[in-house]
């Protein structure tokens, strides 16, 4: 008997997730807070960066230079990068201290680490492909930190190829590819209630 890997990917979905997670028409009194915003400003900040950054790497570095509208572009992904780590670290802390791992939602958690984490060498690599003085230094700087932690070999800072392939092709696919099903875990679980008030109960623990 053929395997049916349509089949088997729809019935998968269905066991895992419904129709009224996946595409909620209510959602609790609760989520009215702003403290559940910091996620989708995230996420705001993510889909800017995309865009901005398609069109700088279409470009190319010239261009961001010498350009005012380059230099336009760039600053735009400059300040989305900023907006991106201040809601995405409010988003954690406010996670954090909800407790957000509670009901079955810890690879919810564990996903959103893991973009905080791969952020940070998307970061990193962006700095290093500005291709201007700062860029110079950090690169530098950093080679001889790299060089002690024994990956010297395979992340050289001061190789703007390596870098520059790093942070428009794999970061990003890492970063949707993880986005997606974080967000497909948020909507499996729903989002996570607010701790009681009186601290009882197995959802304080």
């Amino acid at each position: 008997m053929k395997t049916n890997w349509t089949r088997a990917l729809r019935t998968s979905i269905e066991r895992n997730i419904t129709m009224d997670n996946l595409l909620p028409d209510r959602l609790p009194k609760y989520v009215h807070s702003y403290v559940y915003l910091f996620g989708v400003l995230t996420l705001a900040s993510f889909v800017w960066l995309i865009v901005t950054g398609t069109v700088l790497a279409f470009f190319g570095p010239e261009w961001w230079h010498v350009s005012p509208v380059g230099h336009f572009f760039n600053s735009m992904h400059f300040w989305s990068v900023q907006a991106f780590f201040f809601f995405m670290v409010l988003h954690l802390w406010a996670q954090f201290l909800m407790a957000a791992w509670r009901g079955g939602r810890h690879f919810t958690w564990i996903s959103g680490w893991l973009l905080f984490l791969i952020s940070i060498v998307g970061g990193l690599t962006g700095y290093l492909s500005q291709t201007n003085f700062d860029a110079q230094w950090v690169g530098v700087q950093g080679k001889d930190a790299m060089n002690s932690v024994g990956v010297g070999g395979f992340f050289n800072l001061l190789n703007f190829g390596q870098m520059y392939g790093l942070h428009i092709f794999i970061i990003p696919f890492a970063l949707m590819a993880l986005i997606s099903g974080h967000l497909f875990l948020v909507r499996k679980h729903g989002v996570v209630e607010p701790l009681p008030w009186d601290g009882k109960g197995d959802d304080a623990r």
